[in-house]
């Protein structure tokens, strides 16, 4: 099935991401869009026989080192630069309502 990118398509899509797009950024999106689902039907006509489905270079090995509790920093000593904090934090004033 094939999906249309139309005005009405593109026009959803500008009100579900809260944007305002100019007819000329519509145009664009519609041939940005359309060439994307082209490729993707080119990747979907790909034979895959054979090819495991979760294929990495790493061969599923973990090439991560292992957690280790080391020590760290000071606290006191990196809190002592704070104009503003408590036993264990800068204290900063609220950016969030």
């Amino acid at each position: 099935m094939a999906i249309k990118i139309d005005q009405e398509l593109i026009e959803y899509l500008e009100d579900l991401s809260y944007l305002t797009l100019s007819q000329k950024e519509k145009q664009r999106l519609t041939g940005d869009l359309q060439e994307i689902l082209e490729r993707m039907t080119l990747l979907a006509a790909l034979d895959t026989e054979g090819v495991c489905e979760r294929s990495h270079r790493f061969g599923g090995v973990n090439a991560l080192r292992e957690d280790e509790v080391r020590p760290s920093f000071n606290r006191e000593l990196i809190l002592r630069n704070a104009p503003h904090r408590n036993k264990e934090m800068f204290m900063m004033p609220k950016t969030v309502e």
